[in-house]
């Protein structure tokens, strides 16, 4: 059973976590509306498929917060600063665009394990499950991203 300092800890992680999704959904939809260039086609397809499906998976980080029985994080403002992400530009070229979305995949990859490992201590199957899920999800996004600027 989880003392408080665990269970703390796991909160906490489970909200960076929120955060650093947010953050990429943004950054995501952004590249997926400006994207140009050879690879349009087949970068914007990929991109709303990420967000899209990005946006289920925070819900369900945020309702597991709630389940633990702590509030979830919210607000653009908020998430941004709890994220500390920096943003791309708008007109970022193709290549530019999935190199920055394949970096913010890796550090929420990061988060995510140590929100796993916790929640594996506190002996919270169910978070380490969801996080386990998440972790593949990223890690094969962050391989396709890397195959596209692979030469």
């Amino acid at each position: 059973m989880a003392n408080a300092q665990q269970n703390g800890n796991l909160i906490e992680a489970l909200r960076l976590v929120v955060a650093d999704s947010y953050a990429l959904l943004g950054d995501t939809h952004l590249c997926h509306w400006n994207v140009r260039g050879p690879g349009f086609f087949a970068l914007h397809t990929a991109f709303e498929q990420q967000y899209t499906e990005l946006f289920q998976a925070i819900d369900e980080v945020a309702e597991r917060i709630r389940a633990l029985r702590s509030m979830a994080p919210g607000g653009i403002a908020r998430l941004a600063e709890m994220a500390n992400f920096e943003q791309i530009d708008e007109d970022a070229a193709a290549e530019t665009m999935v190199a920055h979305l394949a970096q913010l995949n890796t550090k929420l990859v990061e988060d995510l394990k140590n929100a796993r490992n916790l929640a594996s201590e506190s002996g919270d199957d169910e978070t380490e499950d969801l996080m386990i899920a998440r972790i593949q999800v990223h890690e094969k996004n962050i391989w396709m991203l890397n195959s596209y600027l692979d030469n």
